[in-house]
Parts: C-alpha cells; sequence; structure tokens
C-alpha cells in the first residue's frame, strides 16, 4: 500500500481509470463520495459504464459486493431477507438478504416501486434494518451504489425528496470522448479487465482514511461560505426549496474528502465548489422555471462570493 493518504488515491484513480476511460472528474467524485460515508446515485443513459464503475469501485476499494437488479415485482423482502421458522430449532431464524454486503449495487433503482424504494431509507441513514421487532446491523463499511435510468425513459418511478436526500451525491457520466470511445471499443472487455484487477487497499485502510478524511480541518471562513451558500438557497427566486441544514454537513464531508484526495490538511473554497453541484444538485427543487439542477447550483455559486 501507498505511504500517504494522497498517494493512496492516486493509487486508486488510477487502477479506476483503466476500467472507466476518459472520465477523472466522475472517478474522483464517486471516490470523495464514498470517502465520506456517503451513497451515490449515478444517473444516465444506459451503456455508458454505471455499473461498471460500481463494480470497480467495490473491487478496488476491497469490499464485499452484492448486486440486486431492481424491477416493477422486487419486494422489500427480496432486499433485507425473511425470518423462516426452522423446524429443528423450534423458532425463528432471520435469513439476510443481498442488503447485509459492504456495497449494494441498487442496479436500476428508480424500475422498482416506492414501496421498495422505502426498504432502503432505514438502512441509509442508520446502516441498520428493522424486521420483527429486531434490529440488525448492517456491515462496515457499508455503501449503497445506485444507478437510475432518466426519469423520461419507459417504466422508472421517481425517486422521492426523502431518498435523494439519502444519496450524499448524484452525479452522471456522460458519452466518452472521441479518444475514450476508440480506446474502449478496440481495447479489452471491460469486465476482463475487472477481473484481473487486486484491490488497492483493504476494507480497514479504507475505515482508516474515512476517519483520516472526517479530520481534516474546516476554517471559520468555510464555514461562513457553506452557511452562506445555504442561506442563500432559501431566498433565491428560482429555486422553491433550498437546501437544509444536513445538505451542508453533506457538503462540508464532501469537500473534506475531496480536499484529502488532493493531500490537502484543510478545506479550500475550490474543494467547496468541486463537490457541490454533485451534493447540491438533486436537492435543489426549480420554482416555476425549468432549470434543472446543474443550472441552479451554478447560480447559487454566482450569487455568493468567494471567502
Amino acid at each position: 500500500m501507498p505511504e500517504t493518504p494522497n498517494a493512496t488515491t492516486r493509487a486508486i484513480l488510477a487502477q479506476l481509470g483503466e476500467v472507466l476511460l476518459g472520465k477523472p472528474q466522475a472517478l474522483r467524485l464517486a471516490l470523495a463520495c464514498l470517502l465520506a460515508r456517503g451513497h451515490l446515485l449515478i444517473e444516465d443513459q444506459p451503456g455508458v459504464g454505471k455499473t461498471t464503475l460500481a463494480h470497480a469501485l467495490a473491487v478496488t476499494l476491497g469490499l464485499g459486493f452484492q448486486r440486486v437488479q431492481f424491477t416493477s415485482d422486487l419486494l422489500p423482502a427480496d432486499l433485507i431477507g425473511v425470518t423462516i421458522f426452522d423446524a429443528a430449532k423450534q423458532g425463528f431464524s432471520f435469513h439476510a438478504g443481498p442488503l447485509f454486503s459492504q456495497v449494494l449495487l441498487a442496479d436500476e433503482i428508480n424500475r422498482t416501486t416506492p414501496k421498495t424504494q422505502s426498504a432502503l431509507l432505514e438502512a441509509m441513514e442508520e446502516r441498520q434494518v428493522s424486521v420483527d421487532g429486531k434490529t440488525y446491523p448492517l456491515p462496515e463499511p457499508f455503501f449503497v451504489i445506485a444507478t437510475q435510468n432518466p426519469s423520461q425513459q419507459i417504466g422508472t418511478f421517481p425517486l422521492p425528496e426523502s431518498q435523494l436526500d439519502r444519496f450524499l451525491m448524484r452525479l452522471s457520466l456522460g458519452l466518452p470522448d472521441a479518444a475514450a470511445e476508440r480506446e474502449l471499443l478496440s481495447g479489452r472487455d471491460r469486465r476482463e479487465i475487472l477481473a484481473s484487477q487486486p484491490a488497492c487497499i483493504t476494507s480497514t485502510e479504507l475505515q482508516r482514511l474515512q476517519t483520516q478524511a472526517s479530520a481534516i480541518h474546516v476554517g471559520e471562513r468555510i464555514l461562513d461560505y457553506v452557511q452562506a451558500l445555504l442561506a442563500k438557497s432559501r431566498s433565491l427566486p428560482e429555486i422553491s426549496q433550498g437546501l437544509s441544514p444536513r445538505a451542508g454537513l453533506a457538503i462540508l464531508a464532501a469537500a473534506r474528502a475531496w480536499a484529502l484526495i488532493d493531500g490537502h490538511d484543510h478545506v479550500r473554497p475550490e474543494d467547496v465548489q468541486a463537490v457541490l453541484p454533485c451534493v447540491a444538485g438533486h436537492r435543489l427543487n426549480a420554482a416555476e422555471t425549468r432549470l434543472g439542477g446543474a443550472a441552479l447550483v451554478r447560480q447559487l455559486i454566482e450569487s455568493v462570493p468567494l471567502p
């Protein structure tokens, strides 16, 4: 393992870049999300590498991985597990579902019903599940990486605000540029590359990096800046629902992780601006305009002076 956090994160990003070509910014954001102990929502059209990124993160970070294909007939018990009567023991025993893994890939999460989507709420927030009056802790670390198809596609159920708020970041991969696409078309299959890659770190080393990220210093001026962003989001006429205090905590956690990746011991204003679109975009609701989350975040950044 490399000796410093900065060298470690460089090695992780380099290995991820061998699988997902031409997307260094998206890879940095995804890594920052997991270092901040957050959950990640990847929204884009089919075929651009959403599932590949989720699998690559699990492999590279040395984490146990379960994939669930979300469909309209998926039930909460299919995720959480069920309590079954054991005739030999003359009692009931809990059989854990795929939710009990370090990384749960919720593939096409918006193709299942709101009832099943809500089964993830307690797990994502409390890192535990309650079944038949008993509480079961989830593994450490625990991440949900969900992929989502555009809402205008057939057979999708939009995620409610309470579910969206559980995701620290939402990002889009987009189509690769011409050079990356050519390398993809002429190179090895991504699944073959993934199968041959070792883990860069262990789950214990990942938790150590997460602890280091949470200890990154945030100065008073940065706190003033984030608080000003929150206040401005609540007063702009283009935004019908501004950012909550929990959104402010999410921004700071992501900015700390971004600073760690860059090898800094304190958060800078540019760290906040780098993570803000992916942390705030899905938490902002436009008023009667047709502005999307990215446009609202740009307007928010332009409206608040730098410290």
